[in-house]
């Protein structure tokens, strides 16, 4: 299993794949944070294609063709396995040949057909909770990937919509998505958006990810899902969201002290 329940999982990495300076450099930041950190499980990880964007004319990234070689070379050069997000049944087995988590979007875990064209892959399997959903939902959701013999499940909160371009997290859902049997991860970066806030396009307050992280550790939570970005006010999604890598390891290393503390 890649999962450890002796690590805390870290699943991190910049929200597009937009090109390899930005890879390297949040993969390189990545790396001295594992350094210092072995008690962390890192999955460095990003997205080909933003295919749920505000408006037509934001940027999607590079496309599943560069976006995989891309998480293939971090793959090869830093040693971390990657995960990415991907919105059609048969991208599944492509996508399977590079990452070793296939990742399952919000919006679209309902989707019987993803989910288990993404369970045969024989990959991980990263479900993302959807905004829409009650963390007791979840129960079917995982019950379609264990019926597709998905070899391992992992879960996501990111938050629950009451519209208003809002997102409330309640923190007993680490709880009650646990007792399914599988890791509860908290997607802190996603939590925070405002979607379709910023004029047609998504914003977001980073100023609560440190919180919330933290909160969501000390609520259970098995992992942590946070995007960062060397410069995020230039990044071509989500950037009001993501952590400044020059911010993430002060981060995760107040995160790891509250997972030690809870576990203690």
């Amino acid at each position: 299993m890649l999962f450890d329940p002796k690590k805390l999982l870290l699943l991190a990495g910049p929200c597009s794949l937009e090109n390899e300076k930005v890879c390297r450099a949040a993969a390189e930041t990545l790396t001295r944070i594992g350094k210092k950190h072995p008690e962390l499980k890192i999955v460095f990880k990003g997205s080909f294609d933003k295919a749920n964007r505000t408006s037509l004319s934001g940027d999607r990234g590079p496309g599943m063709d560069e976006g995989l070689a891309l998480l293939a070379l971090i793959k090869e050069d830093y040693g971390f396995p990657v995960v990415t997000d991907f919105h059609e049944r048969q991208q599944a087995a492509i996508v399977a040949e590079v990452c070793d988590v296939l990742q399952i979007p919000a919006f679209l875990c309902r989707q019987t057909d993803l989910l288990l064209a993404a369970a045969a892959t024989g990959r991980v399997v990263n479900v993302k909770k959807g905004q829409f959903l009650s963390p007791q939902e979840m129960e079917f959701v995982v019950s379609k990937l264990k019926q597709g013999k998905a070899k391992e499940i992992w879960q996501t909160e990111r938050g629950t919509t009451f519209g208003y371009q809002n997102l409330v997290v309640d923190m007993r859902s680490f709880a009650q998505m646990k007792a399914l049997g599988h890791p509860a991860i908290f997607d802190a970066t996603h939590s925070v958006q405002q979607p379709g806030a910023a004029g047609g396009k998504t914003g977001g307050r980073r100023e609560f990810v440190p919180p919330l992280a933290k909160a969501a550790l000390a609520a259970g939570a098995d992992g942590l899902f946070i995007e960062t970005h060397p410069n995020p006010e230039k990044a071509i999604s989500d950037g009001p969201n993501q952590i400044p890598t020059s911010e993430l390891p002060a981060l995760i290393a107040s995160c790891v002290k509250v997972w030690a503390a809870v576990r203690s």
